[in-house]
C-alpha cells in the first residue's frame, strides 16, 4: 500500500453541516462552534460560504460570521 506521507484534514461542519439545518443558526452560535473547533486543534475550518441566501439560507450571514472570527493568524479558515 502506497500511503501519502502527509494528509490535510479540513473541518467542514460550520459550512456543509449547518447548511441543511431547518432552523436558522445564529451568528453567535456559528462563531462559538468555529472557535471550539479551532481550540480543539483543527487548523483548517470552512466557516461558511458566500452563496445566494435564496438557495442556502443558512449561509446568509457568512459575512457577519467571518467578521467576528478572532485570531485569523493562527488557523486557516475558508
Amino acid at each position: 500500500m502506497n500511503l501519502p506521507k502527509r494528509v490535510r484534514l479540513v473541518e467542514v461542519g460550520p459550512r456543509d453541516g449547518l447548511q441543511n439545518e431547518a432552523k436558522p443558526v445564529s451568528v453567535e452560535d456559528k462563531v462559538r462552534l468555529i472557535d471550539a473547533l479551532t481550540n480543539a486543534g483543527h487548523s483548517a475550518v470552512e466557516a461558511g460560504s458566500f452563496v445566494s441566501p435564496k438557495w442556502v439560507p443558512q449561509m446568509a450571514n457568512t459575512d457577519q460570521v467571518m467578521a467576528r472570527i478572532p485570531c485569523w493568524c493562527r488557523t486557516s479558515r475558508a
